[in-house]
C-alpha cells in the first residue's frame, strides 16, 4: 500500500515511516518517539499531544508533488505547527548545520587557503541561517501567536 501525500489519521503510522523514512524527522519535531506499533497517525498524536490535523498536514505537504492552494489547506493549530518549526531551528542550527562543517573540515583537510576560504563562506552562510531563524523565533512566531489570541496591533 503506498500512498503519496494523501494519510490519513486512520492510516497506521508504521506504514507512513515505512514507505517514507524522511518522516522520521518529522516526527521527532512533533516530539513523537518511536515505539507505536501498529496504532494509528491519530492515536499516536492522540498520546503525544500533537494536532493530528497539523502533523497530516505537514506530512502530506511534504510528500505531495502538486502545488495547492492555500484555500485548500485544512486548518492547522498555530501552536503545533510553531512547536515544529521550532524544532525544525534546532535540528538545523544544533545537530545539522554543525554536522555539515565538521565534515567539510574533514573533507578539505589540509588544503590551506582553500580551506579557510571554504570554511568562511560556510561560517558566513550559518550567520545568516542563524539571523533568520532568530527573526523568526523572535519577532514572528510572536506575532502569529498574537494574531491567534486576538492581540493584534498594528
Amino acid at each position: 500500500m503506498y500512498k503519496l501525500g494523501k494519510y490519513d489519521g486512520s492510516d497506521r503510522m508504521s506504514d507512513l515511516i515505512c514507505e517514507n523514512y524522511s518522516m522520521l524527522l518529522v516526527m521527532s519535531r512533533f516530539g513523537i518517539a518511536l515505539g507505536f506499533g501498529d496504532r494509528t497517525i491519530a492515536e499516536v498524536c492522540s498520546e503525544y499531544g500533537v494536532d493530528v490535523q497539523t502533523f497530516l498536514t505537514v506530512v502530506n505537504l511534504m510528500l505531495s508533488e502538486v502545488e495547492r492552494p492555500c484555500e485548500e489547506l485544512p486548518a492547522v493549530s498555530i501552536e503545533a505547527l510553531v512547536g515544529y518549526l521550532h524544532a525544525s531551528h534546532d535540528y538545523f542550527l544544533d545537530f545539522r548545520l554543525p554536522s555539515i562543517r565538521s565534515a567539510l573540515v574533514e573533507a578539505l583537510g589540509e588544503s590551506g587557503d582553500v580551506a579557510v576560504v571554504i570554511l568562511r563562506y560556510f561560517d558566513e552562510y550559518v550567520a545568516e541561517v542563524r539571523k533568520h531563524m532568530q527573526y523568526e523565533e523572535h519577532t514572528v512566531f510572536p506575532y502569529v501567536r498574537a494574531l491567534e489570541t486576538g492581540l493584534h496591533s498594528e
